[in-house]
């Protein structure tokens, strides 16, 4: 399996494809931005654009993934719309007869959770953080306008569905002999970030505590320096030798740990010198993150990011 796992990988980040905002759709035949490939033996992931959610990608800007067990299929998000997540599960008939028993959403959002109405009408069960949960109990309304906002007739079927089941820290899953971590490691991204951590095979769906070829948000409720002590202290002593990010290629520890710790690190030490040297938060959107600037949506997010941290910062 190792062996596997190191040939598999050497092939991805060796290949000249990559994600980008400028790739075309490439699979026209599904709604799906793309095929799901097979990761390690029995991990599908179907990777999604890098840019903003449109019509054009359906939604699909981040990364629908399952896993293929002997009792059954576990699948790591829901989609952004029901249409989305029924060409998934197309996807996933074509690759096994096994049904799918357990959807779990990474976090709150669209793309993660809206989905989950297709889902919930096959009887499958929906697993999501608590946090999330009371994420779309909140904001789930203008979260799914904002869905049928820019899919139009896309957005056919898609409902807010509330989940069967949470969890808090960790909830193990047991399917066929595989056992699932679904774990919350910590303050992240944002509310209720999940990852589902595969220890018999060294390996993690890490949702968007992760990223590499596109830049991370930094949204208003975020927090910079909780997001770097999960990292630091949760996150690595775990080691996993490959994973699938919220967003991008399947990659490895290495490679995320520089482009969303570092990053954060980064970004921090920038604004707190800006801090220092008395400047104000007009000044802070021109911090110097020119480091970056190889990373999808920088320019939708490098300034709004670095507002954000300079808000966060200000009082610390």
């Amino acid at each position: 399996m190792k062996r596997f796992l190191m040939t598999t990988a050497l092939c991805l980040l060796g290949t000249s494809v990559f994600a980008s905002e400028d790739i075309a759709d490439q699979y026209p035949q599904s709604e799906l931005y793309s095929k799901p490939v097979e990761v390690i033996p029995y991990v599908f992931t179907a990777i999604g654009a890098t840019a903003p959610p449109t019509y054009e990608n359906s939604g699909h800007n981040n990364n629908l993934s399952f896993v293929v067990t002997g009792d059954g299929v576990l699948v790591v998000n829901g989609g952004a719309s029901a249409r989305l997540a029924k060409a998934l599960h197309d996807e996933i008939k074509a690759v096994t007869d096994q049904p799918v028993k357990l959807v779990i959403s990474e976090n709150g959002q669209g793309h993660a959770v809206l989905g989950n109405s297709y889902w919930a009408d096959q009887g499958v069960e929906i697993l999501m953080h608590v946090d999330a949960e009371e994420e779309i109990k909140a904001h789930g309304d203008q979260i799914l306008i904002g869905m049928e906002q820019y899919n139009k007739d896309k957005a056919e079927g898609t409902r807010i569905v509330m989940p069967t089941r949470t969890f808090e820290d960790e909830e193990i899953v047991q399917m066929g002999d595989v056992e699932f971590h679904v774990l919350h490691l910590g303050p992240a991204h944002g509310p209720g970030d999940t990852q589902v951590w595969i220890p018999q095979w060294s390996f993690m769906i890490a949702g968007d505590i992760a990223f590499h070829e596109r830049m991370p948000p930094i949204f208003q409720d975020t927090c910079t320096s909780c997001w770097i002590e999960t990292w630091e202290t949760k996150l690595e002593p775990l080691n996993p030798t490959y994973l699938i990010p919220g967003h991008g290629h399947p990659t490895n520890l290495a490679q995320v740990r520089r482009y969303t710790h570092d990053y954060l690190v980064d970004l921090r030490e920038k604004i707190r010198a800006h801090i220092d040297d008395g400047g104000d938060l007009a000044g802070a959107y021109y911090v110097d993150q020119e480091r970056w600037r190889n990373l999808d949506t920088f320019d939708e997010l490098a300034t709004k990011n670095a507002g954000r941290v300079f808000e966060e910062m200000e009082w610390e």
